[in-house]
This record gives structure tokens, sequence and C-alpha cells, in this order.
């Protein structure tokens, strides 16, 4: 049984803390990264900007765009990502993992995954580097290890490479990680947190954070216990 081009990854990255620092954790490992972003009608075009400011500043073999049509999915309806729905803000971490919130983007993951794996199996490489967190999240279905077990086990069903013995294997070294590990192992890699970007619901054109929502809150506490200031609040 073959591995395809073992020193290759395609890294889904979206501009955020967790995919940064997922593209330094495979780069670290030797890996000839591959980024991959995409624009889902997010209403918010920072992270775009991010995406681009992170596969610079890292550096990558390639960095490649998928737009998504989402009036061809219904408008992705109902996400405060993608619609005019507001923010939850404020919640503390138990509101945070009570249910599932309306940021959820229905089938993001699954799309994405998809993607790479075609642009996996297109440059002979079956490793994908995805920044998927299980411990601090805000109760997204498709963060769970369950998940992407199952998404793995499929993509070995699925495509010519894996009935040719080349089996993809999706990696997710942040899964089990607090966000304080996350950020620490970051910055030992170099990663510059300046550059990304998480905020749910940024402040007009600037792309400053709210400070409030889920996504800033659980940035800005693991900051706070680092005994650290986000570069982003600075």
């Amino acid at each position: 049984m073959t591995n395809g081009t073992s020193n290759v990854a395609v890294v889904l990255l979206s501009g955020g803390l967790d995919s940064a620092t997922t593209l330094a954790i495979a780069r670290d490992g030797g890996y000839v990264c591959h980024a991959l972003s995409f624009d889902y009608g997010q209403r918010h075009r920072v992270e775009l900007d991010a995406a681009r400011r992170i596969a610079a500043h890292l550096g990558v073999a390639s960095h490649r765009w998928v737009q998504i049509d989402v009036r061809g999915l219904g408008g992705l309806a109902g996400s405060a990502l993608t619609d005019d729905v507001d923010v939850p803000k404020d919640r503390d971490e138990q509101q945070m993992s009570a249910q599932i919130p309306v940021t959820y983007v229905p089938a993001r993951n699954t799309i994405f995954l998809s993607h790479a794996l075609a642009l996996a199996e297109t440059l002979n490489c079956m490793n994908i580097f995805m920044g998927v967190n299980a411990v601090d999240y805000s109760g997204y279905p498709d963060c769970r290890p369950q998940y992407i077990a199952a998404y793995q086990a499929m993509a070995n069903l699925a495509t010519r490479a894996a009935v040719q013995g080349k089996h993809v294997t999706i990696h997710t070294p942040l899964i089990d990680w607090s966000k304080p590990q996350i950020i620490k192992r970051g910055l030992e890699l170099g990663v510059d947190y300046g550059l990304t970007h998480s905020c749910y619901d940024p402040t007009g054109d600037t792309g400053r954070p709210c400070g409030r929502c889920d996504s800033c809150r659980l940035r800005q506490s693991a900051f706070t216990q680092l005994d650290m200031t986000d570069p982003l609040l600075d």
C-alpha cells in the first residue's frame, strides 16, 4: 500500500487563529503546504484578507481559492455568518456549548473537506490538515472527532486514489487542545497572531474585533490565561 506524496499536504486556511496554527504545525512537520481558502458569502470579508496575510507570512507552495455560490445552496439560510442574523454576544462557555448556535453554517466543513479531498487527490497528496477543535468550540457538530473519523472513512471509499491503495489522512492536530495550548504552540512556531482574524461580528470596515461574540471571548480568555494581550486589541 502506498500513501501518495507523503511530504505534501493540503491545509484548510480560513484566516483564523486555529487554521494559522495548523498551517505552522504542518510546515514544522516537514510538509510542503498547499493552502485552500473559501469565499462562501461570509458577511465579513476581513477573514479573506487574513488568510492571504497568513499564507504569505508562513509561506505556502500555493494558495488556492474556491468561491461557493451560497444562493445555489439555499443561501445557507439561518446562519449569522452568511445572513442578516444577529451574532450572539456576551455568552459564557456553558451557554456556548448548550446548543448549536446560529453561527453554525450548514454542512460547511463537509463542503470544505470535499474540495480539499479533490485537490489532494489531484496533487497525489493524501494529507489534509484542518484546524478543528473539540475543546474550546461553540457547539459545532462538524468539529467533533467522530465527524472527522467518519469523513476520513468515507473519503477512503470515495476516490480512485483510495481504490488504488493511496489512503487519505485528515490531520487535526488541535482537536484535543485548549485555546491557550494552541496559541502557545503557534508562538513557538513563529505565528504572528496579529495577522489573524477570529471575530464573528467585526466593526465596520476596520475589521476590529467586537470583543463580545463567542469567538472573541474564547480567544481573549486564552490570551489572558497566558498573561498576554491579544495583538488585535493592542
